[in-house]
């Protein structure tokens, strides 16, 4: 067991799909997953393991923003040899012609955040996805649905700001949506020499107001699932 994690070693597949929301772990491994058998339930953080046709997968949700996906994520890797992970999340977009429901992968995470300036002396480090898993992803999702878009996304700090423009500099330099979580997974995975991608969901849209239901987020956005699923590795 680790800090956080009361998993067994073992119990916790080769790939990780890491969705914020713990609702949204239950819910994937019910509904995609062959016999699956809850993990983790330390701090309400549910973490499943089960299979996909025939490949071992587990689930677990690492909660919001960086420190908090980070603590998960570094106890992924390090305690129980975690090499795949791929968050499943939500974001809100930066783009007038993006919508809800539609499915962004990934490329590369800027973030307002000085997390990386302090372990990087200052300057500022680019957290990039594994190519091969957001080649990948790109085909599989292509193959679901036209409605799929590849790019830099921002990973912020902050929920809330008070100022109602600040987003409108990062959709300027074409900065596709934003979330609080994938810069620091990129980071992680760079230094532990492991793969990452992030696939998100179009849960609202900062452009012109649409917003998802609370329920959509949990269970409406199946399709980052299914991909993340199709191109887990076999072991």
């Amino acid at each position: 067991m680790s800090i956080h994690i009361g998993a067994e070693p073992g119990q916790i597949a080769p790939t990780v799909l890491l969705p914020g929301d713990p609702l949204r772990a239950r819910f994937i491994a019910e509904t995609f997953l062959e016999d699956a058998v809850c993990f983790n339930e330390v701090r309400g953080m549910l973490g499943y393991t089960g299979r996909f046709e025939g490949k071992p997968v587990s689930v677990m949700g690492t909660g919001m923003g960086m420190p908090s996906h980070s603590i998960y994520v570094h106890e992924l890797i390090a305690e129980y040899g975690a090499k795949t992970l791929i968050r499943v999340g939500t974001c809100g977009a930066l783009q007038p012609d993006l919508q809800i429901g539609d499915v962004i992968v990934a490329q590369a995470a800027s973030t307002d955040s000085q997390i990386n300036r302090r372990h990087f002396g200052g300057l500022d480090y680019a957290p990039a996805a594994s190519f091969d898993l957001l080649r990948r992803a790109h085909d599989a999702a292509l193959a679901r649905s036209d409605r799929v878009r590849v790019g830099g996304i921002l990973s912020s700090d902050t929920f809330y700001d008070e100022d109602r423009d600040w987003w409108r500099v990062w959709a300027a330099a074409g900065i596709l949506a934003v979330e609080m979580e994938t810069s620091a997974l990129y980071t992680l995975a760079a230094r532990h020499r492991v793969d990452a991608l992030a696939l998100l969901s179009v849960s609202d849209n900062l452009t012109n107001a649409q917003e998802a239901t609370a329920e959509q987020r949990e269970k409406g956005f199946p399709m980052m699932a299914e991909i993340a699923l199709s191109i887990a590795p076999a072991d």
